[in-house]
């Protein structure tokens, strides 16, 4: 019976440990073709078309991550740029009033949350990251009903925040 448990546990660390497999890949020089960081980097979670007839590839961390990892790829099919996009640096170029869902996709993926917020009956996307590499954080962006980018908030991660458990 030992052996039924241990071989389960091992199966399920596997499985978990795949979901992570970008982390433990070495990511394909830019350059790659789509075909070879795929080879490297696994099946993507999506992909967001590019206005220019390039691709970004989503690498997923979220829901429970605090990293999401994209591929550009451009009209050519040659990998332009691989990064972990959840950052304060990259969530400080959205453009507020401009910006629609799809921009906020091909930037930063899909959310670990959608809620909304009735007062102004905006959808409300919520990333969560490390903020500065050191904050539990979470980057929640509110659409109009035109899937506008109305705002940007940023607190902590309720995940990771004592003050958000019920005793």
């Amino acid at each position: 019976m030992s052996c039924l448990i241990r071989n389960c546990a091992l199966a399920a660390l596997a499985l978990s440990l795949s979901a992570c497999a970008p982390l433990f890949r070495q990511p394909p020089p830019v350059g790659a073709s789509v075909g070879e960081v795929s080879a490297a980097l696994g099946q993507p979670a999506a992909s967001y078309p590019m206005p220019d007839g390039g691709q970004v590839l989503e690498y997923r961390g979220q829901p429970m991550g605090q990293f999401q990892h994209m591929a550009r790829i451009g009209a050519d099919g040659r990998l332009l740029s691989f990064e972990q996009v959840l950052t304060s640096e990259n969530f400080a170029k959205v453009k507020v009033g401009q910006w629609t869902r799809d921009d906020i996709l091909r930037n930063y993926g899909r959310p670990a949350e959608i809620s909304r917020v009735a007062f102004h009956d905006y959808e409300v996307w919520s990333y969560r990251y490390k903020e500065a590499g050191v904050w539990n954080s979470m980057m929640s962006v509110h659409f109009d009903q035109n899937g506008v980018v109305q705002q940007m908030l940023n607190g902590p991660d309720p995940m990771y925040d004592d003050r958000f458990r019920h005793r």
